[in-house]
């Protein structure tokens, strides 16, 4: 039995039962994009109280839209072969990052919206969860998707990083300030 040909790269890339796309580039995306932007103002406008500012509403429709992107994974593959190859340490990566930080990013939403304590640490851990993962092959993919796509879970998670460490330390400090208020009295 002949294997179907396969637009990832190597081409010499053996995939057992690959099954083609049945949609186009274009009818993936712009189904993913509107149902992503029907979510992303769902969050901004009913899910969030006028009292969060915008860096937390952005933050809240980050944290949502990670948590659906992978439903791309077979046309993201196209960049990033790793996926599609059955590579055990990506199954393993996306295994955690599926049980693990998808739901972990909507508590993340959730968190920010009710301003829980733990918010900042959460979003911490998710942000160098998601910066293991970027470090890959076609000139147009690679560059589209993987550049293009992964740029932002590089920087996006490190801005994120860099908010909560201090945002952590802020609340540490206070916590010693308040602490040592209360010795002296």
């Amino acid at each position: 039995m002949e294997e179907a040909a396969h637009p990832y790269v190597p081409k010499d890339l053996k995939l057992p039962g690959y099954v083609p796309i049945s949609m186009s580039m274009s009818s993936i995306l712009s189904v993913y994009l509107a149902s992503s932007l029907f979510v992303v103002t769902l969050v901004w406008f009913l899910f969030v109280g006028r009292k969060k500012g915008k860096l937390d509403k952005l933050l809240m429709c980050w944290w949502v839209g990670i948590h659906r992107s992978h439903s791309l994974g077979k046309e993201y593959s196209k960049g990033d072969s790793r996926y599609v190859g059955r590579d055990s340490a990506v199954i393993a990566v996306e295994g955690i990052t599926a049980v693990i930080e998808g739901p972990a990013s909507l508590l993340a939403v959730y968190a920010i919206a009710k301003g829980k304590s733990y918010s900042y640490v959460l979003q911490l851990a998710i942000s160098l969860g998601q910066l293991y993962g970027c470090l890959a092959t076609s000139s147009f993919y690679y560059y589209s998707y993987y550049i293009g796509a992964n740029g932002w879970w590089v920087l996006i998670p490190l801005l994120i990083s860099y908010r909560s460490w201090n945002k952590i330390c802020e609340a540490a400090a206070n916590g010693v300030e308040t602490k040592m208020k209360k010795k002296i009295r």
